[in-house]
């Protein structure tokens, strides 16, 4: 029977007791609330048009990127256009070496005559 007079003793002395706050108290309480709840508002405005221009930022960026994209795929076209003409070039002007190659050969053979 003690232990149990014991414990509600000790749960009643856990129980705190909260004072009703006075009128004054409670208005200003209500005015400290309307404050924090302006400063708050004011503060989401801000991160709000804060994120709007970072937004507006990327999307540009975006924009941007696919224009040198673009641009960088229309480049590496033109240069492999330009690689396949210098390759036709090339080829040419190797056939062309060897033609003069055999006429030069052949030039030679015609000035040294038959050797009999």
């Amino acid at each position: 029977m003690k232990k149990k007079l014991a414990k509600k003793q000790a749960a009643k002395k856990k129980v705190v007791k909260v004072e009703k706050p006075a009128k004054n108290d409670v208005a200003e309480l209500k005015r400290e609330m309307a404050r924090l709840k302006r400063q708050s508002n004011t503060k989401i405005r801000e991160l709000e048009s804060k994120v709007k221009e970072t937004t507006e930022e990327l999307v540009k960026k975006e924009v941007e990127l696919n224009k040198l994209k673009e641009e960088v795929e229309y480049k590496n076209k033109q240069l492999a256009s330009k690689e396949v003409e210098m390759e036709s070039y090339k080829k040419v002007a190797e056939e062309k070496i060897f033609q003069l190659e055999a006429k030069v050969k052949e030039s030679e053979g015609m000035t040294q005559g038959p050797a009999a």
